[in-house]
């Protein structure tokens, strides 16, 4: 209890510091930002002053070494307008000339530059004015998109520590049912070989042979539990098949030992479809559907299992007329721990799920389910 709280703590501490961090860098990339755009505006001041001393200058003076290089140096790659008193181009700099023969678009280029940046005025002597509209420089604008640059990059970094420590997660929780249920395989396996022992001896015995028979079924049964638990977590045989035997075969056992308030019906085709199958894992995912389906009856209903072949593919379809299932819950049923059960572990569809996917390399879904009415869960194979 105590470590997990310290490694609750733990966590916290990392999330709030990243979050502080993060703060800090968007904080500093903002004043950046912010204090670039001030001494762009002081550029602009300067080559405002010196635009100045152009205007006020008598014909017959030169124009100062200084000014004229503050005129064409200062402003390397900001677009700058000029607009005097009578609302006339009078001059600019870094916008394409082109452009500035259409009175609209100076005037779309004054209103978008007066957006990013307050015009300057400047007073050329004898009452007259102009004013300097001008926008932001390339590399400020680049610099605009930094923050959001760095949100996506933490954002991405965010999202593989997820799925590392999600799939991480994952991986410690498949090692725990793989051996739990290799330990489950060799718990069973004991007593099972003791009753085996004394089914031989009460053979022997004066005692009724229904029951010896009986006995012996249920004995098969337990052992083909514990190898379907023994052959968790490791790579099953595959052999080629007749699915449509072992379906029927796994559709007899359910039928003989449910409720008699459960309709069975079983569809399948007349003729042999192989399919590269490990039988016992096969029977134990029908096995697992057929269970599930009749819990949602809550132990009567109807239920259909129906296989068909389409082409190079097999489906099983497993029907009942349970509660349903939400959109929603669609693919969480599959989830490991999953249940709406008072009494369950949730393990029954996700070991399916791994049967169907990881060891036959086929599909499970659920292909329709409506509220009140049942729910149809579909597996898909290929033919071998």
């Amino acid at each position: 209890m105590t470590f997990s709280f310290n490694r609750n703590v733990i966590r916290w501490i990392i999330i709030a510091t990243s979050f502080i961090i993060i703060s800090l860098i968007l904080w500093n990339t903002y004043t950046f930002f912010q204090d670039f755009k001030q001494e762009e505006r002081s550029k602009m001041k300067t080559w405002s002053v010196a635009l100045t001393d152009i205007g006020t200058i008598k014909s017959n003076d030169e124009v100062n070494e200084v000014t004229s290089h503050v005129i064409t140096e200062t402003i390397i790659s900001t677009p700058v307008i000029v607009i005097d008193k009578d609302g006339e181009l009078s001059t600019s700099r870094n916008v394409d000339e082109s452009l500035l023969t259409d009175s609209n678009v100076i005037k779309n280029l004054v209103a978008k530059f007066k957006s990013e940046n307050t015009p300057i005025e400047v007073n050329m002597g004898t009452s007259s004015k102009q004013f300097i509209y001008y926008g932001n420089s390339p590399l400020l604008n680049r610099l605009k998109y930094y923050p959001l640059a760095l949100l996506l990059i933490i954002i991405l970094f965010a999202a593989v520590v997820y799925f590392f420590y999600r799939s991480s997660k994952i991986a410690e929780q498949n090692k725990l049912w793989t051996g739990m249920a290799k330990e489950t395989a060799h718990q069973i396996g004991t007593p099972l070989s003791s009753l085996v022992g004394w089914t031989e001896i009460l053979k022997t015995e004066n005692v009724n042979r229904d029951y010896i028979v009986e006995i012996e079924k249920d004995i098969d049964r337990l052992q083909t539990i514990t190898e379907r638990f023994s052959k968790i977590g490791s790579a099953p045989t595959l052999k080629k098949m007749d699915i449509v035997e072992v379906t029927k075969s796994s559709y007899d056992y359910l039928k003989s030992r449910s409720s008699k308030l459960i309709n069975f019906e079983l569809v399948v085709p007349e003729r042999e479809i192989t399919v590269q199958l490990n039988e016992q894992l096969f029977s134990w995912t029908i096995e697992n559907l057929v269970k599930n389906a009749i819990d949602a009856m809550k132990g009567k209903g109807d239920l259909k299992i129906e296989l068909r072949q389409l082409e190079s593919r097999v489906y099983i379809n497993i029907s009942d007329t349970g509660k349903g299932i939400h959109k929603s819950s669609f693919h969480k049923i599959f989830e490991p721990g999953y249940t709406t059960k008072k009494r369950g572990w949730g393990l029954g569809l996700s070991l399916a799920l791994r049967i169907v996917e990881d060891y036959h390399n086929g599909k499970i879904k659920v292909l329709t389910s409506e509220i009140g009415k049942g729910t149809t869960l579909q597996i898909l194979l290929k033919t071998a």
